[in-house]
């Protein structure tokens, strides 16, 4: 799987990135998961901080054209998505409960 980034907005506000890229694969499309983990090594980021917000694949065709947010922290991330979109790429809130737990002991 080759990745390619095409466009690169940057967002101060929302302290992220807008990315659109390229994946050219052999097989079946990708699974979101190895997008975002291939992604976020060619970004040199965590993949806790990289949200695939859209797949495109055309029928027959071995290119999948998508866009991501690359977030600057995990929290960042967590602060801005929806929670489908937290689910879907698997990003968890695993410090925050264990936080609250430590709390409320």
């Amino acid at each position: 799987m080759d990745v390619d980034i095409i466009n690169e907005d940057e967002n101060p506000m929302l302290h992220r990135t807008d990315v659109r890229f390229q994946v050219i694969h052999e097989d079946a499309t990708p699974s979101r998961l190895s997008v975002r983990d291939s992604l976020a090594a060619k970004l040199n980021k965590d993949a806790e901080e990289v949200v695939i917000r859209k797949l495109d694949t055309k029928y027959g065709m071995r290119k999948t054209v998508g866009s991501a947010k690359v977030y600057e922290t995990p929290a960042d991330a967590m602060d801005v998505e929806q929670d489908h979109m937290l689910e879907r790429n698997k990003i968890t809130a695993d410090g925050d409960e264990a936080e609250e737990e430590a709390e409320e002991a």
